[in-house]
């Protein structure tokens, strides 16, 4: 939504003087009705607040656009000299440190961490030694100034490196400082680039996903399990760290930044040597951000560039044979609706677009999606989203997705292959299952550490070791119109327990089949550490679609890469039309 469409839908929400029934929602110096709170976009509420807080009239706010002094701008912010604290930089220790991809992480990475108060000259040195960082790269630093209506505002203090000319497949040494603080003789981390794009970067690989997490103790014991598994990145499919406990985008929810202090220093022992790739829930719309409650995240965060403008949290990367995109449900939810809409449909356009361009390329075997509202779930909390099954999954099946990974739902829930709705097949603990003829695989990791969610009564928990198929599992979706519930078939693995997914990657040799072995890990008491599912995705060289199907799948990229079957994506949509292409 542009500022224009803004403006036009806070005129109609509010051209009504006729008092709504309701009772009223106090936010911080004025009082507005449920009802119109509960409509209201992360935008026109954070205007709203500013017209009372300025004193101003509303007509007076819409006519200057003012959408808040207080709201926080999207990119980064240099600080002026006068900015910089009194304290000596010797004193200024660096903490949260934490890494991302750019948008090829075969040749970029991002270098972020956290410090207690302004410095000057903050730098990175880095080199392929631990013992010669004698390259500089000049930093910068981020200053978040969170002032949301209670006491003196919060002032954060993020540092940023970009590395881009990097070289594939290689471990890198680095450490960060700044004036008074010599980087070199702090801390040193390394971090280890992806593979080059074709045959030399076709290795096996591991990756770890989960959602929901969190700062406590719980939350931190995951770092274990993570560093177990030796990933190549980790993704965090939403809730990073509940700085905003209700989660509804509201400009009355109990909000506190400084978690965000205790979540960086928590999850650094592994992030600062793994890229932490999230995607935004719906407890990380952090309304005090005007106008989408993700300005925070830009002070924070690096992320990828790949996706829309209109959404900070949308992304794609490759690496090896695996491509990932991080999508923002904020966007489509039913259930949540305070960001709904808010790409324009920007979002839903860019995901058909890169899907069919991923599918097109024959380095690619597997393409794994992530975010946070789940697709599919029975839990008697979030259940499913329809705005998610209604925009996204006849994506995912005319593209022939292979793994959808959600959170929301706090447990560990995977659902046998999905076409259409519908389950196409049994897949039992330690079974194989192929993407292309039998359909989507969708894994609901919420476990990361936040309390956990219930089952349905006639849903029991059924997990490798404690295997209890039913049919008929009681569930639900928020409709357009609201909650609508419904017996389910496709629930076949459910575990009521903090978890984390492990995803081993085997690509295909010319000719061979490529897999995905999905482990999913418990993460609780005496369980912690033990398999609680696996589930194998393959695509073989002479797999390709299955006409009953109608999903629009394409060849397995080691088959388009060994010549073999229809002559490319393009030929494929024609044979998908009736017309006649010749095999090669």
């Amino acid at each position: 939504m542009n500022l224009h469409q803004a403006k036009a839908r806070f005129r109609f929400r509010f051209r009504s003087t006729r008092p709504p029934k309701g009772k009223p929602v106090d936010l911080p110096g004025f009082r507005v009705s449920r009802r119109r709170a509960d409509e209201m976009t992360i935008a026109e509420q954070y205007e709203y607040w500013q017209d009372v807080r300025k004193g101003l009239s509303r007509r007076s706010v819409l006519r200057a656009g003012v959408f808040g002094a207080a709201a926080v701008a999207a990119g980064p912010m240099l600080l002026s000299r006068a900015a910089y604290a009194d304290t000596p930089g010797s004193a200024v220790l660096p903490f949260g440190r934490h890494l991302a991809f750019g948008n090829d992480p075969a040749t970029q990475m991002r270098v972020g961490w956290q410090l207690p108060s302004a410095v000057a000259n903050p730098v990175l040195r880095v080199g392929t030694s631990p013992t010669d960082l004698s390259q500089t790269v000049q930093a910068e630093i981020r200053n978040l100034r969170s002032d949301y209506g209670t006491g003196a505002p919060l002032e954060q203090y993020y540092g940023h490196a970009a590395l881009d000319r990097l070289a594939p497949d290689t471990t890198y040494y680095y450490a960060v400082g700044h004036e008074g603080l010599e980087a070199a003789s702090g801390p040193v981390n390394s971090f280890t680039t992806g593979p080059a794009a074709g045959g030399s970067g076709r290795k096996p690989f591991t990756f770890t996903a989960m959602g929901d997490q969190g700062a406590s103790a719980q939350a931190a014991l995951e770092n274990a399990q993570i560093t177990a598994q030796n990933p190549a990145f980790h993704l965090l499919a939403g809730d990073i760290c509940y700085a905003d406990p209700n989660g509804q985008g509201k400009l009355t929810d109990s909000y506190n930044p400084s978690v965000w202090d205790s979540y960086l220093k928590q999850i650094e022992p592994v992030a600062q040597s793994v890229p932490w790739m999230v995607a935004t829930g719906n407890h990380d719309m952090e309304a005090w951000y005007s106008p989408n409650g993700y300005g925070g995240h830009a002070k924070r965060l690096d992320l990828p560039t790949s996706g829309p403008a209109e959404c900070p949290s949308v992304y794609a990367f490759t690496y090896g044979n695996v491509a990932v995109l991080s999508l923002d449900a904020n966007d489509v939810s039913y259930e949540i609706k305070a960001n709904q809409g808010y790409s324009g449909g920007a979002q839903t356009t860019w995901l058909e677009k890169t899907l069919a361009d991923l599918r097109a390329t024959p380095a690619i075997d597997f393409i794994i999606v992530f975010f946070h509202h789940c697709a599919y779930s029975v839990t008697t909390s979030h259940v499913s989203d329809g705005g998610v099954r209604e925009k996204w999954t006849p994506l995912f099946d005319k593209y022939d997705v292979d793994l959808v990974i959600n959170g929301h739902n706090h447990m560990y829930e995977r659902t046998d292959p999905i076409r259409g709705g519908k389950p196409t097949r049994g897949a039992a603990v330690g079974d194989t299952v192929s993407p292309v003829s039998d359909g989507t695989t969708y894994i609901v990791a919420g476990g990361g550490g936040a309390g956990l969610y219930s089952l349905p009564s006639n849903g029991p928990e059924s997990y490798a070791g404690n295997v209890k198929d039913v049919s008929g599992v009681a569930g639900g979706y928020f409709g357009a119109g609201g909650k609508v519930t419904e017996a389910v078939d496709w629930s076949r693995v459910r575990y009521r327990g903090h978890n984390l997914l492990a995803v081993d990657v085997k690509p295909a040799a010319p000719g061979g089949t490529a897999t995905l072995t999905v482990r999913g890990i418990s993460v609780e008491g005496a369980k912690a550490g033990t398999e609680i599912d696996r589930i194998t995705l393959a695509r073989t060289a002479a797999t390709v679609d299955t006409p009953a199907f109608g999903s629009g799948a394409l060849l397995a990229g080691a088959a388009l890469a060994a010549g073999a079957g229809y002559a490319g994506y393009a030929g494929w949509q024609k044979h998908r039309s009736g017309l006649d292409v010749p095999v090669a």
